[in-house]
Protein backbone atom coordinates (compact mmCIF):
# COMPACT_ATOMS: atom_id res chain seq x y z
CA UNK A 1 0.00 0.00 0.00
CA UNK A 2 1.27 3.79 -0.63
CA UNK A 3 1.21 6.29 2.05
CA UNK A 4 -2.19 7.60 0.76
CA UNK A 5 -3.55 4.23 0.62
CA UNK A 6 -2.82 3.71 4.11
CA UNK A 7 -4.08 7.31 5.11
CA UNK A 8 -7.26 6.24 3.47
CA UNK A 9 -7.56 3.32 5.42
CA UNK A 10 -7.05 5.20 8.58
CA UNK A 11 -10.33 8.02 7.22
CA UNK A 12 -12.10 5.25 6.23
CA UNK A 13 -11.82 3.32 10.03
CA UNK A 14 -11.89 6.73 11.68
CA UNK A 15 -8.90 6.22 13.28
CA UNK A 16 -8.36 8.63 16.18
CA UNK A 17 -4.33 7.40 16.68
CA UNK A 18 -3.85 9.72 13.39
CA UNK A 19 -5.49 12.59 14.13
CA UNK A 20 -3.27 15.64 14.12
CA UNK A 21 -0.36 13.71 11.96
CA UNK A 22 -2.37 14.40 8.42
CA UNK A 23 -5.36 16.08 7.60
CA UNK A 24 -7.75 14.96 4.79
CA UNK A 25 -10.39 17.04 2.49
CA UNK A 26 -13.02 16.40 0.18
CA UNK A 27 -13.19 18.01 -3.21
CA UNK A 28 -16.81 17.55 -3.51
CA UNK A 29 -17.69 19.53 -0.02
CA UNK A 30 -15.03 21.76 -0.11
CA UNK A 31 -13.87 21.06 3.70
CA UNK A 32 -11.08 19.15 5.41
CA UNK A 33 -10.75 16.59 8.23
CA UNK A 34 -9.35 15.14 11.04
CA UNK A 35 -8.83 11.15 10.35
CA UNK A 36 -11.31 10.35 12.95
CA UNK A 37 -14.37 12.91 11.52
CA UNK A 38 -17.31 11.26 12.41
CA UNK A 39 -19.26 13.18 9.66
CA UNK A 40 -18.40 10.94 6.41
CA UNK A 41 -16.50 8.79 4.72
CA UNK A 42 -15.95 10.15 1.19
CA UNK A 43 -14.45 8.28 -1.95
CA UNK A 44 -11.11 7.60 -2.55
CA UNK A 45 -11.17 9.80 -5.54
CA UNK A 46 -12.58 12.67 -3.91
CA UNK A 47 -9.82 12.64 -1.31
CA UNK A 48 -6.31 14.58 -0.52
CA UNK A 49 -3.95 14.61 1.89
CA UNK A 50 -1.95 17.14 3.91
CA UNK A 51 0.54 17.16 6.74
CA UNK A 52 -0.73 20.19 8.14
CA UNK A 53 -4.21 22.46 8.77
CA UNK A 54 -2.52 25.30 7.48
CA UNK A 55 -1.79 23.58 4.12
CA UNK A 56 -5.53 22.84 3.55
CA UNK A 57 -6.59 25.92 4.33
CA UNK A 58 -4.06 26.95 1.47
CA UNK A 59 -5.28 24.64 -0.97
CA UNK A 60 -9.02 26.70 -0.69
CA UNK A 61 -10.65 24.38 2.16
CA UNK A 62 -12.91 25.50 5.01
CA UNK A 63 -12.73 23.60 8.57
CA UNK A 64 -15.35 21.37 9.11
CA UNK A 65 -17.20 22.10 11.72
CA UNK A 66 -18.20 18.88 13.39
CA UNK A 67 -15.27 17.23 14.16
CA UNK A 68 -13.00 20.54 14.82
CA UNK A 69 -9.86 19.96 12.66
CA UNK A 70 -8.06 22.34 14.29
CA UNK A 71 -8.58 21.70 17.76
CA UNK A 72 -6.54 18.15 17.45
CA UNK A 73 -3.17 17.16 19.15
CA UNK A 74 0.03 18.50 17.72
CA UNK A 75 2.18 16.07 15.15
CA UNK A 76 4.40 14.54 17.57
CA UNK A 77 7.02 14.35 14.81
CA UNK A 78 7.65 18.36 15.52
CA UNK A 79 8.85 17.55 18.90
CA UNK A 80 10.66 14.31 17.51
CA UNK A 81 12.75 16.00 14.96
CA UNK A 82 16.26 17.77 15.06
CA UNK A 83 16.18 19.80 11.53
CA UNK A 84 15.52 22.38 10.85
CA UNK A 85 11.34 22.50 9.91
CA UNK A 86 10.97 20.38 13.51
CA UNK A 87 12.60 23.64 15.77
CA UNK A 88 10.57 25.87 12.98
CA UNK A 89 7.18 24.08 13.99
CA UNK A 90 7.82 24.27 17.74
CA UNK A 91 9.31 28.16 17.10
CA UNK A 92 5.75 28.81 15.05
CA UNK A 93 3.71 26.88 17.59
CA UNK A 94 5.21 29.07 20.48
CA UNK A 95 4.65 32.21 18.82
CA UNK A 96 7.93 34.01 17.46
CA UNK A 97 6.25 34.28 14.05
CA UNK A 98 3.51 36.47 15.46
CA UNK A 99 6.08 38.30 17.41
CA UNK A 100 9.60 38.58 15.26
CA UNK A 101 8.42 37.70 12.27
CA UNK A 102 9.63 35.21 9.92
CA UNK A 103 13.11 37.02 10.11
CA UNK A 104 12.89 36.85 13.34
CA UNK A 105 11.70 33.32 12.84
CA UNK A 106 15.18 32.63 10.54
CA UNK A 107 17.33 34.32 12.61
CA UNK A 108 16.73 31.92 16.11
CA UNK A 109 17.08 28.81 13.30
CA UNK A 110 20.53 30.54 11.87
CA UNK A 111 18.82 30.05 8.07
CA UNK A 112 17.71 32.93 5.62
CA UNK A 113 14.18 33.60 5.36
CA UNK A 114 14.30 32.01 1.92
CA UNK A 115 15.20 28.74 2.90
CA UNK A 116 13.10 28.44 5.68
CA UNK A 117 10.10 28.98 3.70
CA UNK A 118 11.66 26.58 1.34
CA UNK A 119 12.06 24.02 3.44
CA UNK A 120 8.62 24.29 5.17
CA UNK A 121 7.14 24.20 1.67
CA UNK A 122 8.45 20.93 0.96
CA UNK A 123 7.91 19.50 4.40
CA UNK A 124 4.62 20.66 5.49
CA UNK A 125 2.78 22.34 2.74
CA UNK A 126 2.71 25.57 3.82
CA UNK A 127 4.95 28.43 4.71
CA UNK A 128 5.66 30.25 8.42
CA UNK A 129 2.96 33.10 7.57
CA UNK A 130 0.49 30.65 6.99
CA UNK A 131 1.05 28.44 9.93
CA UNK A 132 0.80 31.33 11.77
CA UNK A 133 -2.27 32.76 10.03
CA UNK A 134 -4.01 29.22 10.74
CA UNK A 135 -3.21 29.34 14.71
CA UNK A 136 -3.90 32.85 14.60
CA UNK A 137 -7.84 31.67 13.00
CA UNK A 138 -7.93 28.55 16.10
CA UNK A 139 -7.29 31.20 19.01
CA UNK A 140 -9.96 33.57 17.50
CA UNK A 141 -12.50 30.65 16.94
CA UNK A 142 -11.25 29.98 21.11
CA UNK A 143 -12.02 32.87 22.15
CA UNK A 144 -15.30 33.67 19.95
CA UNK A 145 -16.52 30.46 21.29
CA UNK A 146 -15.79 30.76 24.75
CA UNK A 147 -15.97 34.15 25.56
CA UNK A 148 -18.80 37.63 25.24
CA UNK A 149 -15.58 39.88 24.15
CA UNK A 150 -15.58 42.01 21.54
CA UNK A 151 -14.65 40.53 17.81
CA UNK A 152 -12.27 43.92 17.75
CA UNK A 153 -10.57 43.07 20.62
CA UNK A 154 -10.45 39.31 20.11
CA UNK A 155 -8.68 39.96 16.62
CA UNK A 156 -5.58 41.75 18.28
CA UNK A 157 -5.19 39.22 20.77
CA UNK A 158 -4.84 36.29 17.99
CA UNK A 159 -2.37 37.85 16.78
CA UNK A 160 -4.15 39.55 13.58
CA UNK A 161 -2.76 43.26 12.55
CA UNK A 162 -6.36 44.02 11.45
CA UNK A 163 -9.64 43.59 12.35
CA UNK A 164 -9.76 43.19 8.60
CA UNK A 165 -7.76 40.28 8.16
CA UNK A 166 -9.58 38.67 11.17
CA UNK A 167 -12.78 38.86 9.41
CA UNK A 168 -11.02 37.20 6.08
CA UNK A 169 -9.37 34.71 8.02
CA UNK A 170 -12.33 34.13 9.69
CA UNK A 171 -14.27 33.05 6.69
CA UNK A 172 -11.88 31.89 4.45
CA UNK A 173 -10.66 28.81 7.19
CA UNK A 174 -14.56 28.53 8.57
CA UNK A 175 -16.79 29.96 5.68
CA UNK A 176 -18.28 31.86 8.22
CA UNK A 177 -18.13 35.39 9.57
CA UNK A 178 -17.02 35.93 13.42
CA UNK A 179 -20.83 36.37 14.68
CA UNK A 180 -21.92 33.35 12.82
CA UNK A 181 -19.19 31.44 14.65
CA UNK A 182 -20.09 32.56 17.70
CA UNK A 183 -23.58 32.20 17.03
CA UNK A 184 -22.97 28.12 16.12
CA UNK A 185 -20.74 27.50 19.32
CA UNK A 186 -22.05 24.17 21.27
CA UNK A 187 -23.77 24.88 24.33
CA UNK A 188 -21.00 23.19 26.34
CA UNK A 189 -18.90 26.13 25.14
CA UNK A 190 -21.17 29.01 26.21
CA UNK A 191 -19.57 31.09 28.61
CA UNK A 192 -20.89 34.86 30.11
CA UNK A 193 -19.11 37.79 30.91
CA UNK A 194 -16.16 38.85 29.90
CA UNK A 195 -12.06 37.38 30.02
CA UNK A 196 -9.61 38.72 32.30
CA UNK A 197 -11.87 38.21 35.85
CA UNK A 198 -12.41 34.87 37.92
CA UNK A 199 -13.32 33.39 34.91
CA UNK A 200 -10.26 33.05 32.49
CA UNK A 201 -10.09 31.50 29.24
CA UNK A 202 -11.51 27.24 29.35
CA UNK A 203 -9.99 25.28 27.27
CA UNK A 204 -10.07 21.48 25.88
CA UNK A 205 -6.28 20.32 25.68
CA UNK A 206 -6.36 17.49 23.31
CA UNK A 207 -4.56 14.78 23.05
CA UNK A 208 -4.23 10.92 21.44
CA UNK A 209 -4.48 7.84 23.05
CA UNK A 210 -4.10 7.07 26.76
CA UNK A 211 -2.76 9.45 28.85
CA UNK A 212 -1.66 8.04 32.48
CA UNK A 213 -2.76 11.19 34.23
CA UNK A 214 -2.58 9.83 37.86
CA UNK A 215 1.44 9.43 37.42
CA UNK A 216 1.86 12.71 35.53
CA UNK A 217 0.15 14.73 38.35
CA UNK A 218 2.17 12.46 41.01
CA UNK A 219 5.68 13.75 39.54
CA UNK A 220 4.67 17.57 38.93
CA UNK A 221 2.97 17.28 42.41
CA UNK A 222 6.14 15.82 43.52
CA UNK A 223 8.45 18.75 42.45
CA UNK A 224 6.47 21.59 42.65
CA UNK A 225 7.84 24.62 43.96
CA UNK A 226 6.41 27.01 46.45
CA UNK A 227 4.56 30.15 45.29
CA UNK A 228 4.90 28.97 41.73
CA UNK A 229 3.22 25.72 41.27
CA UNK A 230 0.65 24.06 43.41
CA UNK A 231 -1.48 21.08 43.30
CA UNK A 232 -4.84 20.61 44.85
CA UNK A 233 -7.39 18.19 45.50
CA UNK A 234 -7.59 14.60 45.97
CA UNK A 235 -6.33 12.11 43.36
CA UNK A 236 -7.91 11.71 40.38
CA UNK A 237 -9.64 14.66 41.01
CA UNK A 238 -6.61 17.39 41.32
CA UNK A 239 -6.01 20.50 39.66
CA UNK A 240 -2.38 21.27 38.94
CA UNK A 241 -1.77 25.40 39.44
CA UNK A 242 1.44 27.62 38.35
CA UNK A 243 2.21 30.88 37.40
CA UNK A 244 3.31 31.60 33.74
CA UNK A 245 5.69 34.50 32.62
CA UNK A 246 4.88 35.23 29.33
CA UNK A 247 6.05 37.84 26.70
CA UNK A 248 3.27 40.39 27.04
CA UNK A 249 2.94 39.73 30.59
CA UNK A 250 2.32 36.93 33.61
CA UNK A 251 -0.31 34.64 33.58
CA UNK A 252 -1.68 32.07 35.59
CA UNK A 253 -2.47 27.88 33.92
CA UNK A 254 -4.99 25.22 35.93
CA UNK A 255 -5.19 22.08 34.15
CA UNK A 256 -7.44 19.32 35.74
CA UNK A 257 -6.56 16.06 36.42
CA UNK A 258 -10.22 14.22 34.97
CA UNK A 259 -9.89 13.66 31.33
CA UNK A 260 -12.60 14.21 29.29
CA UNK A 261 -14.27 12.37 25.77
CA UNK A 262 -12.67 8.98 25.38
CA UNK A 263 -15.01 8.03 22.35
CA UNK A 264 -13.62 6.53 19.12
CA UNK A 265 -14.00 9.84 17.20
CA UNK A 266 -15.06 12.11 19.86
CA UNK A 267 -11.62 13.03 20.83
CA UNK A 268 -9.91 13.02 24.40
CA UNK A 269 -8.99 16.12 26.81
CA UNK A 270 -7.77 18.05 29.49
CA UNK A 271 -9.52 20.74 30.86
CA UNK A 272 -7.48 24.02 31.38
CA UNK A 273 -7.99 27.41 32.32
CA UNK A 274 -5.74 30.02 31.62
CA UNK A 275 -5.91 33.78 33.53
CA UNK A 276 -3.82 35.75 31.83
CA UNK A 277 -2.41 39.49 32.28
CA UNK A 278 -2.74 39.95 28.22
CA UNK A 279 -4.44 37.87 26.03
CA UNK A 280 -2.12 38.08 23.46
CA UNK A 281 -0.39 35.56 25.24
CA UNK A 282 -2.90 32.99 24.90
CA UNK A 283 -1.57 30.67 21.89
CA UNK A 284 1.78 30.94 23.82
CA UNK A 285 0.37 29.63 27.09
CA UNK A 286 -1.77 27.14 25.63
CA UNK A 287 1.51 25.73 24.08
CA UNK A 288 3.75 26.32 26.84
CA UNK A 289 1.30 24.30 28.83
CA UNK A 290 0.60 21.57 26.25
CA UNK A 291 4.59 21.20 26.96
CA UNK A 292 4.39 20.37 30.21
CA UNK A 293 1.93 18.21 30.17
CA UNK A 294 3.43 16.40 26.87
CA UNK A 295 -0.22 16.23 24.96
CA UNK A 296 1.29 16.07 21.58
CA UNK A 297 2.98 12.55 22.58
CA UNK A 298 2.40 9.84 20.30
CA UNK A 299 1.73 6.92 22.94
CA UNK A 300 1.04 4.27 20.33
CA UNK A 301 4.42 4.56 18.85
CA UNK A 302 5.80 4.73 22.24
CA UNK A 303 4.07 1.70 23.53
CA UNK A 304 5.20 -0.53 20.05
CA UNK A 305 8.82 0.16 20.53
CA UNK A 306 8.87 -0.36 24.09
CA UNK A 307 6.96 -2.76 24.46
CA UNK A 308 8.96 -5.12 22.63
CA UNK A 309 11.80 -4.65 25.64
CA UNK A 310 11.78 -7.68 28.01
CA UNK A 311 12.24 -5.05 30.63
CA UNK A 312 10.12 -2.23 29.95
CA UNK A 313 6.76 -4.68 28.29
CA UNK A 314 5.61 -5.25 31.73
CA UNK A 315 5.72 -1.83 32.70
CA UNK A 316 4.11 -0.40 29.47
CA UNK A 317 1.01 -2.94 30.19
CA UNK A 318 0.59 -1.64 33.40
CA UNK A 319 0.78 2.35 32.44
CA UNK A 320 -0.70 2.72 29.02
CA UNK A 321 0.37 6.46 28.12
CA UNK A 322 3.25 7.59 30.88
CA UNK A 323 4.02 10.75 29.31
CA UNK A 324 7.71 12.46 29.53
CA UNK A 325 6.24 16.02 31.49
CA UNK A 326 8.42 19.17 29.60
CA UNK A 327 8.41 22.47 31.18
CA UNK A 328 6.86 25.75 30.20
CA UNK A 329 9.62 27.99 31.16
CA UNK A 330 13.09 26.81 29.82
CA UNK A 331 15.34 29.00 31.74
CA UNK A 332 13.44 28.08 35.19
CA UNK A 333 13.70 25.07 34.47
CA UNK A 334 17.83 24.91 33.89
CA UNK A 335 18.14 26.55 37.30
CA UNK A 336 15.70 24.47 39.22
CA UNK A 337 18.02 21.48 37.84
CA UNK A 338 20.99 23.01 39.07
CA UNK A 339 19.67 23.06 41.92
CA UNK A 340 18.71 19.51 41.98
CA UNK A 341 15.47 18.84 41.42
CA UNK A 342 16.44 16.35 37.96
CA UNK A 343 17.80 14.09 40.44
CA UNK A 344 15.42 14.79 43.34
CA UNK A 345 11.69 13.59 44.00
CA UNK A 346 11.38 17.12 45.47
CA UNK A 347 12.68 20.49 44.37
CA UNK A 348 15.23 21.31 47.17
CA UNK A 349 14.52 24.38 49.42
CA UNK A 350 16.67 26.61 47.51
CA UNK A 351 14.42 26.44 44.73
CA UNK A 352 11.64 27.63 47.60
CA UNK A 353 14.06 30.82 48.77
CA UNK A 354 14.82 31.56 45.43
CA UNK A 355 11.14 32.47 44.45
CA UNK A 356 10.76 34.11 47.98
CA UNK A 357 13.86 36.28 47.70
CA UNK A 358 14.21 37.11 43.90
CA UNK A 359 10.76 36.12 42.40
CA UNK A 360 8.23 38.64 40.62
CA UNK A 361 5.27 38.75 43.46
CA UNK A 362 2.23 38.57 41.64
CA UNK A 363 0.06 41.38 41.94
CA UNK A 364 -2.27 39.58 44.52
CA UNK A 365 -1.67 35.96 45.52
CA UNK A 366 -3.64 33.72 43.98
CA UNK A 367 -4.33 30.68 46.53
CA UNK A 368 -0.50 29.30 47.42
CA UNK A 369 0.49 30.84 43.87
CA UNK A 370 2.33 34.15 44.91
CA UNK A 371 5.28 34.69 42.61
CA UNK A 372 6.85 34.05 39.05
CA UNK A 373 10.01 32.02 39.18
CA UNK A 374 13.03 34.51 39.20
CA UNK A 375 14.55 35.02 35.63
CA UNK A 376 18.26 34.58 35.21
CA UNK A 377 18.96 38.17 34.88
CA UNK A 378 17.80 38.53 38.80
CA UNK A 379 19.96 35.38 39.87
CA UNK A 380 23.10 36.96 38.71
CA UNK A 381 23.62 38.87 41.39
CA UNK A 382 22.24 35.69 44.15
CA UNK A 383 24.95 34.15 46.05
CA UNK A 384 24.01 30.63 44.99
CA UNK A 385 26.71 28.32 44.31
CA UNK A 386 26.74 27.16 40.24
CA UNK A 387 24.37 29.36 39.14
CA UNK A 388 26.16 31.87 38.21
CA UNK A 389 27.20 30.53 34.96
CA UNK A 390 24.44 29.55 33.46
CA UNK A 391 22.35 32.61 34.21
CA UNK A 392 25.54 34.88 32.93
CA UNK A 393 24.73 32.41 29.83
CA UNK A 394 21.10 32.86 29.40
CA UNK A 395 21.09 36.65 30.33
CA UNK A 396 23.96 37.76 27.59
CA UNK A 397 22.47 35.31 24.71
CA UNK A 398 25.49 33.34 25.09
CA UNK A 399 23.00 30.52 25.33
CA UNK A 400 19.22 29.79 24.08
CA UNK A 401 16.88 27.49 25.55
CA UNK A 402 13.70 28.28 23.73
CA UNK A 403 11.72 25.47 21.89
CA UNK A 404 13.88 26.48 18.46
CA UNK A 405 17.15 25.34 19.90
CA UNK A 406 19.36 23.12 17.77
CA UNK A 407 19.56 19.91 20.60
CA UNK A 408 23.10 18.96 20.60
CA UNK A 409 24.72 21.78 20.64
CA UNK A 410 22.69 23.19 23.73
CA UNK A 411 23.23 20.35 25.57
CA UNK A 412 27.19 20.90 24.61
CA UNK A 413 26.81 24.52 25.19
CA UNK A 414 25.43 23.24 28.87
CA UNK A 415 28.06 20.78 29.79
CA UNK A 416 30.65 23.54 29.20
CA UNK A 417 29.24 25.89 31.75
CA UNK A 418 30.79 25.93 35.04
CA UNK A 419 28.74 23.57 37.97
CA UNK A 420 26.56 22.00 35.09
CA UNK A 421 27.62 18.37 34.64
CA UNK A 422 26.74 15.98 31.52
CA UNK A 423 23.76 14.25 33.95
CA UNK A 424 22.20 18.02 34.38
CA UNK A 425 22.59 18.87 30.87
CA UNK A 426 20.43 15.82 29.83
CA UNK A 427 18.28 16.51 32.33
CA UNK A 428 17.85 19.88 31.16
CA UNK A 429 17.65 18.60 27.19
CA UNK A 430 14.87 16.30 27.88
CA UNK A 431 12.68 18.70 30.02
CA UNK A 432 14.04 21.86 29.07
CA UNK A 433 13.81 21.32 25.75
CA UNK A 434 11.82 18.70 25.74
CA UNK A 435 13.64 16.22 23.50
CA UNK A 436 11.05 12.62 23.46
CA UNK A 437 14.76 10.79 23.36
CA UNK A 438 17.24 11.29 26.29
CA UNK A 439 18.00 8.76 29.01
CA UNK A 440 20.09 10.72 31.56
CA UNK A 441 23.09 8.50 32.52
CA UNK A 442 22.29 5.92 29.89
CA UNK A 443 21.48 2.03 30.03
CA UNK A 444 22.65 -1.29 28.51
CA UNK A 445 20.41 -1.58 25.29
CA UNK A 446 19.46 1.49 25.13
CA UNK A 447 19.73 2.26 21.50
CA UNK A 448 16.97 -0.31 21.07
CA UNK A 449 14.70 2.28 22.61
CA UNK A 450 15.09 4.66 20.09
CA UNK A 451 13.58 7.84 19.35
CA UNK A 452 11.66 7.40 22.81
CA UNK A 453 14.50 6.58 25.78
CA UNK A 454 12.84 9.84 27.69
CA UNK A 455 9.49 7.58 27.63
CA UNK A 456 11.92 4.69 28.74
CA UNK A 457 13.44 7.14 31.77
CA UNK A 458 10.16 7.69 33.12
CA UNK A 459 8.86 3.96 32.88
CA UNK A 460 11.97 3.31 35.04
CA UNK A 461 11.46 5.73 36.94
CA UNK A 462 8.24 5.31 37.91
CA UNK A 463 9.05 1.15 38.45
CA UNK A 464 11.41 2.35 40.94
CA UNK A 465 9.11 5.06 43.48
Amino acid sequence: MTVEDSRYEAVSSRDARFDGVFFFAVATTGIYCRPSCPAITPKRGNVSFYATAAAAQAAGFRACRRCRPDAVPGSADWNARADVVGRAMRLIGDGVVDREGVAGLATRLGYSARQVQRQLNAEVGAGPIALARAQRGHTARVLLQTTSMQAADIAFASGFASVRQFNETIREIYAATPTQLRAARPARDARSGPVGGAAGVPLRLAYRGAYAAGQVFDFLAARAVRGVEEVVGAPGARTYRRTLRLPHGSGIAEVSERTGGGSRSGGQWLDCRLHLGDLRDLTTATQRVRRLFDLDADPYAVAERLGADTELAPLVARVPGLRSPGTPDPDEFAVRALLGEAAAPRPPSGADALVTRYGTPLAAPDGALTHLFPRPADLIAADVPGLDGLCRALTDGALHLDPGADRDATERALAALPGVGAMTASFIRMRGLGDPDVLPGGAAGEDAWRPWRSYAAHYRWWAQA
